[in-house]
């Protein structure tokens, strides 16, 4: 009998803490911000569509393009050593450059998915779980795949590293003073990653974690139902981590390297903005990280994201070390 007891017991506790558990999370879901309901689809026009996420990209690069102009054109910036008063570009460069840029960060980010997260995670590094489906093999199958953005994925490593190759190309073959001009172009990313991260968010894709903080959101509302049959993020509170991001790697780091190029005139020891610009980026990325919900883990609570931000930290310390060098060199004849 008093085995019975006990295992009636042991059911109630059960069954108490399931409810527990249901009306904590009834409580969580009631106390969440609504995810706003904001079509990823701007316009469409018959089998044309307008996207929030393409024009991110536009807006991104327009806005950085820009910033630089307006970087070239103050002349304190450029005063003495080691530029002499002559910016190390002209507006004719930096267009033709964005053109290059452009072609570096579709190219590099596609491919950058496909290489980082289709191949190296699914196929080697991850458990290869609901995220990875069919890869890698499914580019093997169907080889189309490969070039396939418009089915989503995109890396901003990919990209980061398809813009280092556009910039390096192109200031070689201007004879340009590729780091000064790297400095520029780290200068204005952070434009064009908050505006991305804003698209992830409307697009209600790269969710937070489940949690309780007062800000949290559900991801799940009648358009996200209508473009992916269901919720993915499930009905529970999450972390906006796609805003964590646009704030700490968009206007954060924006900021930051803006003061320290115009009150702290670091972009003086070329090398130096693109440095700071690594080590905020791999800093802040690797950070929001444990807030995200990533699909991408390799063990534990590492993830794809942040082993790619680590080698960025390493070859930040490489830029700082050639900045410094170059200067001490130079003072040193």
């Amino acid at each position: 009998m008093r085995q019975d007891g006990s295992l009636c017991r042991s059911k109630t506790v059960t069954l108490d803490r399931v409810g527990s558990l249901a009306r904590a999370s009834a409580i969580m879901v009631e106390a969440a911000l609504p995810f706003p309901n904001i079509d990823p689809e701007l316009i469409r026009i018959g089998p044309l569509a307008i996207r929030w996420y393409a024009l991110s990209y536009i807006a991104g690069l327009l806005l950085g393009w820009y910033y630089i102009l307006q970087l070239l054109k103050d002349q304190r910036l450029w005063e003495g050593a080691p530029f002499k008063g002559k910016a190390p570009a002209t507006s004719d460069h930096i267009g033709d450059l964005f053109v290059w840029i452009t072609l570096g960060v579709i190219i590099g980010g596609r491919l950058g998915f496909v290489l980082f997260y289709g191949v190296l995670y699914c196929g080697f590094a991850g458990d290869a779980g609901p995220a990875c489906g069919n890869l890698p093999w499914g580019f093997v199958e169907n080889p189309i795949r490969i070039i396939a953005a418009w089915e989503g994925g995109m890396s901003f490593h990919g990209g980061l590293i398809g813009v280092i190759v556009a910039v390096y190309v192109f200031c070689r073959r201007r004879k340009l003073a590729l780091l000064s001009v790297a400095d520029l172009i780290a200068a204005a990313t952070p434009i064009g990653l908050f505006f991305g991260r804003i698209a992830n968010f409307i697009n209600g894709e790269l969710w937070g974690k489940v949690t309780d903080v007062p800000w949290a959101i559900t991801f799940c509302n009648e358009t996200i139902r209508a473009n992916f049959g269901n919720c993915p993020a499930g009905e529970l509170p999450r972390h906006p981590s796609q805003l964590y991001e646009a704030f700490l790697e968009g206007a954060v780091l924006f900021l930051f390297l803006r003061i320290a190029m115009v009150w702290f005139q670091i972009h003086r020891r070329p090398g130096l903005v693109v440095t700071w610009f690594l080590a905020g980026y791999g800093l802040f990325r690797f950070l929001v990280e444990f807030a995200r919900d990533s699909e991408s883990k390799i063990y534990g609570w590492f993830s794809m994201g942040q082993a790619l931000s680590l080698p960025m930290l390493a070859v930040a310390l490489l830029f700082a070390w050639i900045a410094y060098r170059a200067s001490v060199v130079k003072n040193a004849k």
